[in-house]
């Protein structure tokens, strides 16, 4: 709005700037009336405020980054978040570059179609690992379970998920068609089902066991029971009734 105030600058008294003027002008270091401190105060609050708004916005885009992060809500990526802008800026630094460069450079394997910076993976690559065996799990973070173990020397295959037609995840989704190439190339003896012991991995499971029937390849499914150093009276009772189907002679 624009309304005149006498500038008291100078002494004078007798000049009129309209407060627009003022606003526009930066060489004077005082002002006597009341209604001019009020629009630079004004201008100067609008101004931090547009940079909270902007220190806001970055804050939020990373706090949806971080939540989509399994098992991460908005509170636990708050708290990354500001961890990481007070006390570690060099470690977020770092946790970002690592992720651009895992980001652009990790694959899947044209093989078992883990996760690697290879074409082919390590363990596709190794002559010593047992091809007559091939193990079937649903993420590559399986294998890793697996291979801790060290019971297993043979290879692997891996479906990034589990089959399931509402959500629009087939068979060429899991790569089956893939798993079923490795099939018919008659190296594989024995098919290991690994799938999760879900009603989902036990679809996929039932699946791919068809599958292999149509080269006369062995199937086994992993057991599934009561833990070692389980107590039957913690134990749920879907997985007694597993332990109980899946019991084997006790002199095997």
């Amino acid at each position: 709005f624009d309304v005149e105030c006498e500038d008291n600058i100078g002494g004078n008294g007798s000049s009129y700037l309209s407060i627009n003027n003022h606003l526009s002008k930066n060489n004077y270091e005082l002002i006597n009336f009341t209604v001019c401190n009020l629009i630079f105060i004004e201008k100067d609050f609008n101004q931090n405020e547009n940079k909270k708004v902007e220190v806001f916005e970055m804050i939020e885009k990373l706090n949806k980054a971080f939540s989509k992060l399994p098992g991460v809500g908005s509170k636990t990526a708050q708290r990354f978040i500001y961890h990481l802008l007070e006390r570690d800026r060099l470690g977020g630094l770092e946790l970002s570059k690592a992720l651009k460069e895992a980001m652009e450079n990790v694959k899947n394997c044209e093989q078992c179609r883990t996760l690697t910076e290879k074409n082919i993976c390590d363990i596709c690559s190794n002559d010593a690992r047992d091809k007559s065996q091939l193990c079937v799990v649903e993420t590559p973070s399986d294998i890793h379970v697996i291979e801790q173990s060290g019971a297993y020397k043979g290879k692997y295959f891996v479906l990034s998920g589990y089959l399931s037609p509402i959500d629009g995840i087939g068979a060429s989704e899991l790569g089956l068609d893939e798993l079923e190439v490795l099939l018919s190339n008659q190296e594989v003896i024995e098919l290991i089902l690994a799938t999760n012991a879900t009603i989902e991995g036990e679809v996929t499971a039932h699946y791919i066991h068809n599958l292999a029937k149509k080269y006369q390849i062995k199937t086994t499914r992993i057991a599934h029971g009561i833990p070692l150093g389980g107590e039957l009276e913690y134990t749920d009772i879907n997985t007694i009734a597993h332990a109980l189907s899946g019991r084997k002679d006790y002199n095997q």
